[in-house]
């Protein structure tokens, strides 16, 4: 397990997240811990290391 530190899109509070380096990629939607509004969130890893973390706002 990896722990990554990132501002929230909707409240720019930093959050952290605890990111499983065993699947290479991911992309998922989890609520802010702070505001509660959902985040879109897209990950890649190659032998272990973060190569891409990206987070966005979804429009309802």
């Amino acid at each position: 397990m990896y722990e990554h530190f990132f501002q929230c899109p909707y409240c720019w509070e930093e959050i952290s997240m605890l990111l499983d380096t065993s699947v290479k990629r991911q992309r998922y939607i989890e609520d802010c811990e702070i505001c509660c509004n959902p985040i879109e969130i897209s990950v890649r890893f190659q032998s272990g290391e973060l190569q891409e973390f990206e987070v966005s706002s979804i429009e309802q």
